[in-house]
């Protein structure tokens, strides 16, 4: 089971808008999207696209990769909490066909 990961947006909002003085509003500018879609990133509502990781990397914060790593380590921390169907392996398919 894997541990909980926090979202990717608030470790933008905690670890780098927070400790920089930035506003929402300025940097969503900076990062050339709208306010209301930077808001829903940094409060947990929307995952951190390609586009906005590339931005990241390219307004210095960090890797492209990073962030998308921070975001497939969050999905996948949601995906193991679910149930899940029962699953067989894949291998040996051929043999039982």
């Amino acid at each position: 089971m894997m541990k909980h990961h926090p979202h990717p947006g608030e470790i933008l909002r905690e670890d780098v808008l927070v400790p920089l003085g930035i506003e929402v509003t300025d940097a969503a500018q900076r990062l050339g999207m709208s306010r209301t879609s930077l808001s829903r990133v940094i409060n947990g509502h929307a995952g951190i696209s390609p586009d906005l990781a590339v931005r990241l990397e390219r307004a210095g914060v960090s890797t492209a990769r990073f962030w998308m790593t921070l975001q497939a380590n969050f999905e996948l921390s949601l995906a193991e909490q679910r149930d899940q169907p029962k699953v067989m392996p894949l291998q040996n398919v051929a043999a039982h066909g």
